[in-house]
């Protein structure tokens, strides 16, 4: 996890297509400049954050179901619920699902677990549209690789 980049998800470990569920990993890093004023001396993971991790989780879904020919920008966030807090060193398992798809926008439902127990969930929208530039797909496809994307990756768009 790499914070100060906004690239919250370490490797995603598992797609299944059939049943349009993705789980991921990641680990809140030990040190980084975000803790120094969230909170000084208690520093948490921000929440905001935490859905971010789950919109990313729920984008590499919606990425490889469109077969990396579209791209989802994360447009309403309902429902989320924080429930416990999360500090540095913290190992994450992310997973998201898709409840519905249709007329250019997809929902999911993302949760996130440490260690066995629940830290959030929220149901996320996306609108679903076309890259915007074929060197934005390329860095998505690049990005997929260093995540170790566990399916076929489309050669082009």
């Amino acid at each position: 996890m790499h914070l100060e980049y906004f690239q919250l998800i370490d490797r995603i470990a598992e797609i299944d297509f059939a049943e349009r569920v993705i789980r991921v990993e990641a680990t809140v890093p030990v040190t980084s400049t975000i803790f120094e004023g969230h909170f000084p001396g208690h520093p948490l993971m921000p929440g905001v954050l935490l859905i971010e991790a789950m919109a990313q989780t729920s984008g590499w879904l919606i990425i490889g179901l469109l077969g990396f020919q579209r791209m989802p920008f994360l447009a309403g966030v309902k429902e989320a619920k924080l429930r416990q807090f999360v500090t540095p060193g913290t190992p994450l398992s992310l997973e998201a699902a898709i409840e519905h798809d249709g007329s250019g926008y997809t929902i999911t439902r993302a949760k996130i677990k440490s260690e066995g127990k629940s830290v959030c969930d929220a149901t996320l929208t996306f609108r679903v549209v076309p890259f915007p530039t074929a060197d934005f797909r390329a860095q998505m496809v690049e990005t997929a690789k260093r995540l170790k994307y566990p399916a076929e990756i489309p050669a082009n768009g």
